[in-house]
Order: structure tokens, then sequence, then C-alpha cells
């Protein structure tokens, strides 16, 4: 196929290619998806005049040197589309290309004029000599062109230059003299981990068994079957690294440490080794190795937190204080996050003369741990740090290994928040953790399910977290806890406890929204199975998950009219429609009766596609058929405040 390629703006005007679709603030953004799945593209494709135009789909891995072309079918008022498979990991690169198809214009006018009657040999003469310019199809193709020419010349029978053979052969095999091709829209296709899974985030050093003994990685080791059991995915760590001394903080976060206090390990870094040691207390870098193996073999995937900051013993504010802000009297800026004050911990100078060495410094630490096994990084406040910088960090890490996953724990403005995500963040926080009331998790998950958003941010709703003891919780009660949990799990393909949570800790600091005794300050050993515990719940909604692709994504999602405020509903759809869920989960404590109205949902691939006539609980198995359009069920939030229906056709 010989083409001229010139951009859009070059053509003259005379093609437009607008509202392509997908695409992330016009293109200056990837916009992101699974590998191995469908990327739907659509556009408005016209130009001026009568003639008929085609278009395809143009895209390649940034790796790869030759395009991969797909015809675009056009629909109504103009509208394009057509679909590539990104088949592995990385990052993409697709365009539109649009021409005119001569040879189908001419066989248009052609065509009119014989229904108008008259002469038209000069008009089928000029199609032939379109046949004998023909070229680049292909054999095939080569093959119908000329043996169609040959007939028409041998008989002068105009029906030869109309076979639909023909018309194909010639789709692929003109010379396009006014091809055009948009402008390059780029997109990241992540392995599926980067969409669904269920998270578990935990301190090292308090997985032991013996009170004020800190724990080693062995010790977790010996915890994985349990986290194992309960159908977790990832287990994050937090900070692994040696923790400074220099104004180490006392249990609850006080300003002076007493003996034998751990400190926080936010606070990375002594003379031992920095971003890249593994703390002595829990053992050696073979040690961690052997973790991360264990957790392998039971199924799990371990993500690391990565906190670009420093305690004043790290080692890098010895071999480079070039990277540290200081105050007027040479004293070291201590980290602030206003009204809070760490000064146990520094934050680097992204500003400084070296600030190119900094940056390659921790890539590099990050670069260590892919080779230590990490392939997701939690990163910690990454709304404090240059915007640019993370966007170059997160593509040097990515184009080597494209199976490394960037979450984004920045619980700041939406606008930032969305930033980090649209520049590469792979997952996001979000403020669920905060959203309690019905109109609110509809407005927000409305929000996160709409265009654009939903073609670059890809929330985990974590219901706690070390930092974050929501007041809804504060009360303890086993009802909230399972509440929380279940909207999590089934709102957003992604979702995370921090660990306690399923013993329904929730002794806070007095009218803050902290734990008290935070384990970021001190070693806690806890009875993994006290009474009162919700693992079990925990483990079966996980288990339900997992066997139901309509819960593993996110975008497919829309609320219910149920007639009871106090309950909030919704439908779920896997991407091929053939998994369809229906929820509804309870808010508040009391018993209630709820009507689910059901009865526009369909279930079913393409033409099987049916509308549900009963609802499967997945819990208890028994089956509720529906009658005027839905169905009356019983919530009992004692027992379990989430009532989770596979729809049945």
């Amino acid at each position: 196929m010989n083409k001229t390629l010139r951009p859009v703006e070059s053509a003259h005007g005379t093609f437009h290619i607008t509202d392509v679709y997908p695409s992330v603030d016009g293109g200056r953004f990837p916009v992101k998806r699974i590998a191995g799945e469908p990327v739907a593209v659509w556009a408005d494709i016209y130009r001026d005049g009568h003639d008929v135009i085609s278009a395809a789909l143009v895209w390649r891995h940034d790796g790869d040197a030759e395009w991969q072309y797909v015809p675009m079918t056009p629909h109504s008022d103009d509208r394009w589309g057509g679909a590539f498979v990104p088949e592995r990991p990385g990052r993409y690169s697709f365009a539109i290309e649009a021409w005119t198809d001569e040879f189908a214009s001419w066989r248009h006018r052609f065509e009119q004029k014989q229904r108008d009657g008259g002469d038209h040999t000069l008009d089928a003469v000029e199609g032939a000599g379109m046949l004998t310019r023909a070229q680049a199809g292909g054999p095939a193709a080569a093959a119908i062109i000329i043996r169609q020419c040959e007939i028409f010349l041998q008989t002068g029978e105009p029906g030869a230059l109309l076979a639909p053979e023909l018309r194909e052969a010639m789709a692929g095999s003109q010379f396009r003299r006014d091809l055009v091709r948009s402008q390059l829209y780029p997109l990241t296709a992540d392995r599926p981990r980067a969409r669904s899974g269920a998270w578990y985030q935990m301190f090292p050093r308090s997985q032991g068994r013996t009170p004020g003994v800190h724990a080693t990685f062995n010790d977790c080791v010996a915890r994985l079957p349990d986290i194992a059991a309960m159908g977790f995915d990832v287990v994050l760590l937090a900070p692994i690294h040696p923790i400074g001394r220099t104004h180490r903080k006392g249990r609850n976060n006080a300003a002076i440490a007493l003996a034998g206090d751990p400190g926080s390990p936010y606070a990375i870094g002594t003379a031992e080794g920095g971003h890249d040691a593994v703390h002595p207390e829990l053992g050696t870098l073979d040690d961690f190795r052997a973790f991360v193996a264990a957790c392998r073999a039971q199924g799990l995937e371990v993500a690391l937190d990565f906190a670009v900051q420093c305690s004043p013993d790290h080692p890098w504010l010895t071999a480079h204080p070039e990277w540290f802000k200081r105050r007027p009297d040479g004293s070291m800026r201590a980290a602030e996050h206003p009204p809070q004050r760490w000064d146990d911990v520094v934050n680097p100078d992204f500003g400084s003369a070296d600030a190119a060495a900094l940056w390659r410094a921790l890539r590099d630490v990050v670069l260590f741990w892919v080779e230590q096994g990490i392939k997701i990084f939690r990163v910690d406040n990454p709304h404090t740090k240059p915007l640019a910088f993370w966007e170059w960090l997160i593509r040097e890490v990515q184009d080597r290994d494209a199976d490394v996953l960037f979450l984004s724990e920045a619980f700041a403005r939406p606008k930032l928040m969305k930033g980090l995500a649209k520049l590469g963040f792979t997952q996001s926080y979000t403020y669920f953790t905060w959203r309690t009331q019905r109109f609110e998790l509809e407005q927000y998950l409305g929000e996160l399910t709409s265009y654009p958003e939903r073609d670059f941010f890809r929330p985990n709703f974590f219901v706690n977290t070390p930092d974050i003891l929501p007041f809804h919780l504060q009360s303890g009660e086993s009802w909230m806890f399972k509440s929380r949990l279940a909207l999590a799990a089934t709102l957003s393909s992604s979702y995370g406890i921090y660990s306690g949570f399923e013993l329904l800790e929730h002794t806070p600091l007095p009218g803050r929204e902290e734990y008290l005794s935070s384990e970021k300050y001190e070693v806690k050993v806890r009875d993994w199975d006290q009474a009162g515990n919700i693992k079990p719940y925990i483990a079966a909604l996980n288990q339900i998950r997992r066997g139901n692709p309509a819960l593993q994504q996110f975008a497919n999602l829309r609320f219910i009219n149920v007639d009871d405020g106090d309950v909030i509903g919704f439908v779920k759809e896997a991407a091929d429609q053939g998994n369809v869920i229906a929820a509804a989960v309870a808010l508040s404590g009391e018993l209630r009766e709820v009507w689910l109205p059901l009865g526009d949902v369909m279930v079913g691939r393409g033409d099987a596609r049916r509308p549900v006539t009963a609802v499967e609980d997945l819990v208890t198995g028994e089956r509720h058929a529906l009658e005027w359009g839905g169905t009356r069920l019983r919530l009992d939030p004692a027992r379990d405040p989430a009532l989770l229906l596979r729809c049945v056709a």
C-alpha cells in the first residue's frame, strides 16, 4: 500500500479528525488500559465534498519499529470506530489515518449514473484506468484486480468493475495521495493487578508474638498463611529501612523517645544505610528476598512503601549535603506538614544545584528494589514533591520494567490528585475513606466512573490507614466495619485495609482521626485470632470478588434507586457483560427491608443478552425471582450489612 503521509494540519483543511476517544488532555497524558484487552477508539472524521473516505487505526508499542493497522468503520454522523489490542504491558502510541478512496468514489458516481441512465462509457474507461495504476495491495488483491481488468477489456462490460471482491481488493491497493494522519495519542497498558486487587497493609516489625520484641522477616513469613486465607492479593509493607536516632519520636508521636522506643519507620536512614538497606532487626537482604519468595508461594505480591524523606542520620546528608536545605543559622530544615513539624525527618531539596543527581539516586533506589522482586510501590505523599520528577521517574522505571506499578498516597486537592494520576501513577488513594452518606458515595463514584476520569484515574479504596482512623469506625461496631469493607471491596476493583481492621481496632487519640498507641511509633503484638474478629467475613468477601469478574473492574458501575436512604444499591457488569452483580449495602445498623428495582438490567454477551429474571445470593445461595421488575429483600446489618446478588437471565 503506497502512502504519501501528511499531518492533518498540512492537508489544506481537506480532512478533519476531531473528538478522538480515548484521550487525556488532548493527548498530553497517556490513557490507561490493561494489556491483552481491546482498546476501542472513536473519532469524528469528515472532509468537504462528496467523495468516499476511508480511515484506519494505527498503533505500535513504543519499543517496536513497525506500525500495525486495522480499518475503522463509519457509524452515524461521521463517527468512526475501531479497536486494537495492546498485547503486552508497556507504552503505546496510536493515531488515526484518513484518505480519499478514489475507486470507491468512482464506483459511487458510476452506479448513480447507471441508475439515471445515459452514456457512461467514458466513466467505465476511467474506472478501468484506476485498476491499471493499483499497486502494493498484496498478491491476492493483485490477482483479483488483474482478472477483473482483463474481463472488462475483453468484454467492455462495466459489471466487471463493480464486483464486490474488486471493491475490497482496490481498498488496499490504491495510491493514497491525500493520506493524512492525526497526532499521536499515548496509551499505557498495564498488567491486570493495576486494575484489581485486595491489599493488606502491615508493619513488619509488629508481626511477632512476643510483647516488646521487634519482629523479623521470618516472623512475617509465619503470618502469611493467615493473610492468604483472608483472600488478599498484595501485602503492603511500611518502610523496612534503618530508622534514624536523631530527634527520634516516642510513643504516640512524643517529642522525646524513651529507651527501647523504635521510632517511626518513615524517619529513614542511619550510618547502617538508607533507602536501599534493610533494618538490622528485621534481618538481612537475603531474609527479605526469602520473604518475597514466601509471599509468591502463597499467591501474594509484595508492595513496598517508598517515602522520599530522610532521617538526619541518613548517609546522604553526609555524602550529598547539597541535596538538603538549611536554615539561616546553618541548621537542617526539618520536614513540615502543618500543623505538624516532623523534626525526625528532612526532605531532599529538589531545587538544589545538583537536583539531577538526586533524581537519579531516587530512581536507582526504586530500581534496586525491583531487582529484589518488588513490582509495586506505594509512594508516600507524592503531592509534596515536583510533579515533573514523578513523571520522569515513573517513565524511567517502567521503560526498564513495564510490570512495575505505582500507588499514589496523596490525600490532597482533587485536581492535584488527578494530576498525579495523569502523569503516570497507576493507582490512587481517594476520598472514599470519608464518604459515608449515600448521596456522597453516589456523587463521588459518579465522578470517578465518568469521562475523562475513568480513562486515567484508578482508585484504590482503603478503609483505614496507619494515619487515618475515620470517625465512623471509632465506635468499634462490627456492622460498620463490615459495611465499609463491603463498600470498598465491591464499589472499587482495588481496595485495602490496614492491619488491625480485621480485629476491629478502633481506639483513637481523643478528638482525632488517628490511632491511640499507633504502631508508627511502637512495636505492637496482637492476637490475630481474638474473639470478635471479622476474618471469616473478609475471606468470604474476597472469595466472591475473585469469582465474579464484574467486581474486578471499576468503570461499569451504575446506581439503582433503592427505596431506603440508608441503603445504597448498585449494579456492576463484567467487561464482556457475561457476569452482572447487583448489591445493596446498609449504611446504618437497623434491620430493614428494601425493594431492588432490577427490571432494566440485562445479562449475557452479544445476541444472547436477556433481561434478568432472578437473583442468586452469593453468600447463602438462595435464589429470588423478580416480580414486577424487582425483588424485596431483608437486610440484617448485625449479621451482614451487604446483599451481593448474581443476576440470572
